[in-house]
C-alpha cells in the first residue's frame, strides 16, 4: 500500500489495523496448511522409493519368466488374448486441506484362477502371469502415490507463494501504513495542542491587559 495515497485519518488507521490482523491470520493459516501438506507428501515419498524398486524387480522377473515361456511354448499371443481386460480399477478422492488426493483401488484376487488351460501352458507362463498380476496391483498403488505427490507438490508451491506474499509484501505494507498514519495523527495532535496553547496564552494576555 502506497502511504502517499492514503489519508492519515482515524478511520483509515482502524481499517489498516483490521486488515493487518486478517493478513497475519491468513499467513498463519497458509503456514499451517503448507506444513500439513508437506508432512502428507513426505509420508508418500518415503513409500514410493521402496515401491518403485519392488515394481522394477517384479517386472524384470515377470518378463524373464515370459521369455522362457515364449521359448518353450512359442509366442504366447493366443494365450495372452485369453486374459480378460482389467476393468475393476476404481478411483475415489479424499481431501487434505482442500487438495483432492486420489485413492486408486483394484479388486483383490481372493481365489486365483488362471484364464488359460493347463494343457497349453507350463510353469514359466504361470510364473509370468502371477508376477504380472502382482505388478498390476503395485502399479495401481504407485499411480495413486505419484498422482498424490504431484498434486500435493503443486498445492505446496501455490500455498508457499501466497504465504510469502502475505509475509513479505502485504503484512509489511499494512505495518508501514499504520506507522505512517499513527505518526501523522500524532503530529496533527501536537500541532493542535500547540495551537490551543498559543490561543490560550493570547486570551490570558488579553485578559491581563483588560
Amino acid at each position: 500500500m502506497n502511504n502517499s495515497r492514503i489519508s492519515p485519518t482515524k478511520g483509515n488507521l482502524l481499517a489498516c489495523k483490521k486488515s493487518l490482523v486478517l493478513a497475519n491470520t491468513g499467513y498463519e493459516l497458509m503456514d499451517k496448511k503448507r506444513n500439513v501438506l508437506v508432512r502428507e507428501m513426505m509420508a508418500l515419498v518415503d513409500r514410493v522409493k521402496d515401491l518403485r524398486e519392488t515394481i522394477i524387480t517384479t517386472y524384470a522377473q515377470a518378463y524373464e519368466a515370459l521369455q522362457y515361456a515364449n521359448m518353450s511354448l512359442g509366442v504366447v499371443t493366443i494365450i495372452a488374448n485369453a486374459v480378460p481386460i482389467e476393468d475393476t480399477v476404481t478411483i475415489r478422492y479424499r481431501s487434505v486441506m482442500g487438495v483432492e488426493i486420489p485413492h486408486v483401488s483394484i479388486k483383490e484376487v481372493t481365489e486365483l484362477s488362471l484364464p488359460y488351460g493347463f494343457a497349453e501352458s507350463n510353469s514359466n507362463l504361470d510364473e509370468a502371469y502371477l508376477l504380472l498380476l502382482k505388478a498390476k496391483q503395485m502399479t495401481c498403488v504407485l499411480a495413486e502415490i505419484d498422482n498424490s505427490v504431484f498434486r500435493l507438490a503443486k498445492a505446496i508451491q501455490k500455498t508457499q507463494k501466497r504465504a510469502n506474499a502475505l509475509k513479505n509484501i502485504v503484512i509489511p505494507s499494512f505495518t508501514n501504513s499504520i506507522k505512517y498514519i499513527s505518526d501523522a495523527l500524532e503530529e496533527k495532535d501536537r500541532e493542535q495542542f500547540t495551537s490551543l496553547k498559543v490561543i490560550k496564552n493570547q486570551k490570558q494576555k488579553k485578559a491581563t491587559v483588560n
